[in-house]
């Protein structure tokens, strides 16, 4: 699989119905769900939690958890439902997480991820991926981030995608730990300087394609997260630079016409139109009518019979 760009997984944001949209923009980039946690599978509707269209290939399914057995066999359904990928989060600071005993605060057991790690290569012939911060709390970030990379690949993992902050779990929110800690890409940049042989993929702050591929001359791959979700036509021109594909990118109006049968598919199953359009609300930014494109989708959508015609009111903002 090819992850020169990435779009990452983002909760409440990277549902099946965001990316079924983003990938009428861009065909290439790789998608990522939202993190299932391995409780809430193992319990819970597997056919809901891992549901997904065939045209969202390719595309990771994020695992939340820091149990081998229980990750394994969550492993075992991701290849069954026809997953790409199987990516262990090392990453979200929220204090749910935290009390679950994954995401972050796991980056202080690297011997514990290893142990995850080596669960799922063992249980499923899927890549096995990490996504993690640069260090948390009072971690040294040379030496605790070395050794916990080298511990992880040791287990199997050959790719790890790397946001470029620390995680400070203690005394910042999660929204917080977004922003506040500063980015340090240079660290990443010496991670895959200093591990040559691995797959490191850079994450954190990316607002363009030109500073993506300005971070592609010392990574393998780069992930987007909040610009991609609110401004996701800027991933019209990902497959043509960073894939070399040659057909040009659809239009914005070309990418609401193509997702038209999808809506009226999901609207025949019962699904709230908002559902979907929530995540289209930013297609038209800093274009002329884009303002009333937003307000009528969040206002007119979220009713209870609301259908294609919302869309068309829409649409009539931005082609005026």
């Amino acid at each position: 699989m090819n992850r020169r760009f990435c779009i990452a997984p983002m909760m409440d944001w990277t549902d099946r119905h965001d990316r079924y949209f983003l990938r009428q923009i861009t065909h290439h980039a790789v998608l990522y769900t939202e993190m299932v946690t391995s409780a809430a599978l193992l319990k819970g509707d597997r056919n809901y939690l891992l549901g997904f269209h065939e045209a969202e290939h390719p595309l990771a399914l994020q695992l939340g958890g820091s149990d081998p057995g229980e990750l394994a066999l969550c492993a075992r359904m991701a290849e069954d439902a026809g997953y790409d990928e199987v990516n262990l989060n090392v990453g979200c600071p929220s204090d749910r997480v935290k009390q679950g005993r994954f995401g972050a605060c796991l980056m202080a057991t690297p011997d514990v991820v290893a142990d995850c790690v080596a669960a799922i290569r063992n249980a499923t012939s899927l890549p096995v991926t990490v996504k993690h911060r640069i260090g948390i709390d009072d971690q040294d970030i040379d030496r605790d981030l070395e050794n916990f990379v080298v511990q992880v690949s040791a287990a199997g993992c050959h790719t790890f995608v790397v946001h470029a902050r620390k995680a400070w779990l203690k005394g910042l929110n999660p929204k917080q730990n977004r922003d506040v800690p500063p980015l340090d890409y240079t660290r990443v940049y010496r991670l895959k300087a200093e591990h040559p042989d691995l797959e490191i993929i850079i994450n954190g702050g990316i607002r363009s394609l030109d500073e993506a591929e300005q971070h592609l001359q010392y990574v393998d791959g780069v992930m987007m997260g909040r610009e991609a979700y609110h401004n996701p036509y800027i991933l019209a021109e990902v497959d043509q630079r960073f894939y070399g594909v040659s057909p040009k990118p659809r239009q914005r109006d070309e990418v609401v016409d193509s997702i038209i049968p999808y809506i009226e598919q999901e609207l025949g199953r019962g699904t709230a139109l908002s559902y979907i359009t929530r995540h289209m609300l930013g297609l038209y930014q800093g274009q002329p009518g884009a303002k009333g494109w937003r307000r009528t989708l969040s206002e007119q959508a979220r009713h209870k019979t609301a259908g294609l015609e919302v869309l068309q009111m829409a649409q009539g903002w931005v082609k005026q």
